[in-house]
């Protein structure tokens, strides 16, 4: 056997039954495999979205935005994606784990963008993770013989969140307010955005934190006032995850014997800050939970700290924070935005395919990274946790203090190519190893110690949202 044919038998290949499918209504197509730099116009996205009606399948090019309200304006409808087990139960029916962008394989009416048309070869999903169909465009112009054709995306090319550009963060934020308030008389932003003061534990921590006199008595003091801070720093240090010998029995116990005066200071100040804002009702289905996905960051950014070479490792304790609160704004947004955070949370179902600052861009004019990070900073929080939020998507990003911004970004893109967080996973570029003096096993090695304590981890979330 060639290794050319023993590589094509080894690979994955397309469902049987969706090849059975395009056998019968004779589609030439070849298979084509996952791979970064594919067009994202010739890239079908489909999403199945249902109201009380029924279901509505609908398909866009992938350098688009759906939006749900252009939608509804044109059918009449207020659809949203359908629920993931349902949809699950759905392709189950036919073996397939992804929705491929096939009209005839359910009963369901279609809508398309009329502009996915433009394409000469069309690549679609074929049911099988990484692997893909290529269909020219008049044979998949006939797929479409029983759909209506319409303009209803939004093209990415136009909606340019805000990744790099610091300096117009306040701007965007004032702007961004005053169109969803009933305010058109200019205001200083801190005065428009109503946002509760800095607990008084988080104050007396971030003094401790400046401090270089303070000891572990002084942040003893301080936790043991807030008795369900107290209790969950005690929970944290007798977690499995920290396998520590012996009964905990204390705070100072906890912080001696097992989290350390840095972990626990910033642990302490996290903690603090996450109860200053509640946690929102709506979410966006299938999302990581939000302290369970704070927590997992947390610790493979310890994991990632560790592993770097000594003479560019940057402040442990602090990453750690960083990784606890990267998705602060999110809180935020839903804080700020109390009516139009569902609207966001139903736009992300049905974009699967974008990351979060797409969305919010088309719909607030920011993202939960700019408002997260100016907070950081309307609070005097360190610089480094600011930038380090502001930041964490950019993974060329190489000002101040990259090192807490290169690690968030590290950290979030590992756990999303292994099925955690709320965007779709994206490339890690070398560079990004590089920049942090780690090769790309230790960093996959960090990953792998975090999910092997993933119980563990997950009780530690439970507790803390059920105290939240």
């Amino acid at each position: 056997m060639t290794e050319l044919a023993h590589s094509a038998e080894t690979s994955p290949q397309p469902p049987a039954v969706i090849l059975q499918l395009l056998g019968k209504l004779a589609v030439p197509h070849q298979v084509s495999h996952e791979r970064t730099g594919l067009d994202c116009a010739r890239r079908v996205q489909a999403v199945l979205l249902e109201d009380a009606i029924g279901a509505l399948l609908v398909l866009f090019p992938r350098n688009q935005l759906l939006d749900l309200k252009r939608l509804t304006e044109l059918t009449g409808r207020q659809v949203t994606a359908i629920k993931p087990e349902r949809q699950e139960r759905l392709l189950g029916k036919h073996g397939l784990d992804l929705l491929p962008a096939l009209p005839p394989l359910t009963s369901a009416p279609c809508l398309y963008d009329e502009r996915l048309l433009q394409e000469e070869r069309l690549l679609i999903e074929s049911g099988t993770p990484g692997v893909l169909l290529e269909v020219p465009r008049d044979a998949y112009k006939g797929l479409l013989a029983k759909a209506s054709a319409a303009r209803f995306g939004e093209p990415l090319a136009g909606i340019r969140p805000n990744l790099n550009r610091p300096h117009d963060d306040r701007a965007e934020i004032t702007q961004a307010v005053q169109a969803f308030t009933a305010r058109r008389i200019q205001q200083r932003l801190e005065e428009t955005i109503e946002i509760p003061p800095l607990p008084e534990t988080a104050q007396r921590i971030v003094k401790l934190r400046v401090d270089p006199n303070a000891t572990i008595d002084d942040i003893t003091g301080v936790v043991e006032t807030d008795p369900a801070l107290a209790a969950q720093v005690v929970s944290w240090a007798a977690s499995p995850y920290y396998a520590a010998p012996g009964k905990i029995r204390s705070v100072e116990d906890a912080i001696v014997r097992v989290l350390g005066f840095d972990l626990v200071i910033n642990l302490a100040l996290g903690l603090a800050l996450g109860k200053t804002l509640s946690l929102p009702k709506d979410q966006p289905q299938q999302a990581t939970p939000y302290w369970q996905q704070a927590i997992y960051t947390a610790a493979v950014i310890e994991g990632l700290t560790r592993a770097m070479p000594r003479a560019v490792r940057p402040e442990g304790g602090l990453t750690y924070l960083a990784g606890l609160l990267h998705s602060f704004g999110y809180l935020v947004l839903a804080h700020v935005f109390p009516p139009h955070f569902s609207l966001i949370c139903r736009h992300l179902e049905a974009n699967p395919h974008l990351p979060h600052s797409y969305v919010e861009q088309h719909l607030l004019g920011i993202t939960r990274e700019q408002i997260g990070a100016w907070l950081m900073r309307h609070w005097d929080m360190p610089e480094e946790l600011a930038d380090a939020l502001r930041f964490q998507h950019d993974p060329d990003y190489r000002g101040d203090n990259a090192a807490y911004a290169n690690l968030v970004c590290l950290a979030v893109r590992l756990l999303a190519s292994r099925g955690i967080g709320v965007d779709p996973q994206d490339e890690i570029p070398a560079s990004l190893h590089e920049g942090l003096g780690l090769t790309r096993e230790k960093a996959e090695e960090a990953v792998d110690k975090v999910l092997a304590a993933e119980t563990a981890l997950r009780e530690l979330a439970r507790q803390y949202q059920q105290g939240h």
